[in-house]
């Protein structure tokens, strides 16, 4: 909103031009979200604890002193980041551009499902909530009605037809593969994945939005390499116009989730529950969508993909022959029923995201 009111007086205000750089406006979506999710985080968990009574259910079956340690915490914490995320970047972002409504309208929209599904938990005392089938259909619905749009603005920006619906392969220069309308299943699967990967992964104080947070500034960095012409042809990789304002986003989404860490922190205050967690991992998958880093995605969020792999293999395995590969799934429980600690887990998967991080960004020059 104020790139839209200020740039256009950048000529004759020197401080109005700086809202034309899009790293400045990060910068202030980052201190936004951040600000907003810190200062209302203590009256909201007040209020949230006050309308919730018992707060989240705890899994009977689960581990044992998750049920004396974390009962009563108040959950939907999700919605402090939201609400970060989305006046962060309603504020700083440019408005116009497509992409960013497009990744705040999975944004939302997960984040209404999630908010259903903890509100049913709640209100029930039970942790079933919404029904399998409707959530992903209605989950379905929103990815498709996103990859779609984020096709037609691709082409709309110049996009050749043919690269709007490919696949590009990290580590290979022109690996490139056309799968035509294959494509928007691929790009559904893509965010629906990404969403409920997100889900598994939070089950540990702190231990999803550290890894979420790693993952945007990964994704802000190649939105913004790839949305550049010249760095693009530098690196050699697929320039994809406009999406570079997506830093913008990821700035908000790191910013809102510093915030949540504070009050998240173990032993948390807050747990962000399926209204932040299946928000966020949409929200990554619509912008590893938009940007055609979608494989990119599956390294760089690698800690979430092996966390809805391990509730696979464990579901798999144990319908087939009745005996469970891990302890306990997702597999962050596994290692606690091997008896490490919870800072000792939560930690060590912060590091392996960052690792995988790392991995993320080299596929911009390993080519």
């Amino acid at each position: 909103m104020l790139y839209l009111l200020l740039s256009p007086l950048a000529e004759d205000l020197q401080l109005a031009n700086l809202f034309r750089y899009i790293t400045f406006r990060t910068g202030g979506a980052l201190m936004t979200a951040m600000l907003i999710a810190f200062l209302l985080g203590k009256p909201m968990i007040a209020w949230l604890r006050k309308k919730q009574g018992k707060g989240q259910p705890i899994r009977a079956e689960g581990i044992e002193r998750h049920v004396v340690e974390k009962t009563g915490t108040p959950t939907m914490g999700g919605f402090l980041i939201l609400l970060g995320v989305m006046v962060g970047t309603l504020l700083w972002a440019d408005l116009s551009n497509a992409y960013v409504w497009i990744v705040m309208f999975v944004t939302a929209g997960f984040g209404v499902i999630g908010f259903i599904d903890d509100y049913l938990k709640v209100t029930k005392q039970s942790t079933a909530g919404f029904s399998g089938r409707l959530k992903l259909a209605t989950e379905f619905i929103i990815a498709l009605v996103a990859v779609v749009w984020a096709t037609v603005t691709a082409r709309g920006l110049g996009m050749d037809t043919g690269m709007s619906t490919s696949v590009a392969f990290p580590f290979f220069k022109d690996l490139v593969i056309n799968i035509g309308p294959l494509f928007y299943a691929f790009g559904c699967i893509v965010i629906v994945g990404a969403g409920n990967a997100v889900n598994m992964t939070d089950g540990l104080d702190g231990l999803a939005i550290v890894p979420v947070m790693i993952a945007a500034a990964t994704f802000g960095a190649i939105a913004y390499v790839v949305g550049r012409v010249d760095f693009a042809e530098y690196l050699q990789v697929h320039y994809t116009a406009g999406t570079g304002e997506l830093l913008v986003f990821c700035g908000a989404l790191i910013g809102a989730g510093l915030g949540f860490l504070w009050w998240n922190a173990p032993p948390a205050m807050v747990f962000m529950g399926d209204t932040g967690s299946l928000s966020l991992g949409g929200a990554l998958g619509a912008i590893a969508v938009a940007v055609k880093h979608e494989i990119v995605l599956a390294i760089v969020g690698g800690l979430f993909v092996l966390e809805i792999v391990s509730v696979m293999v464990q579901v798999a395995s144990f319908k087939l022959t009745g005996k469970r590969v891990f302890k306990m799934a997702p597999i962050h429980h596994h290692f606690e029923r091997h008896g490490w600690a919870e800072p000792t887990i939560v930690i060590r998967f912060w590091i392996i995201a960052v690792v995988l991080a790392l991995i993320g960004l080299a596929t911009l020059k390993l080519r």
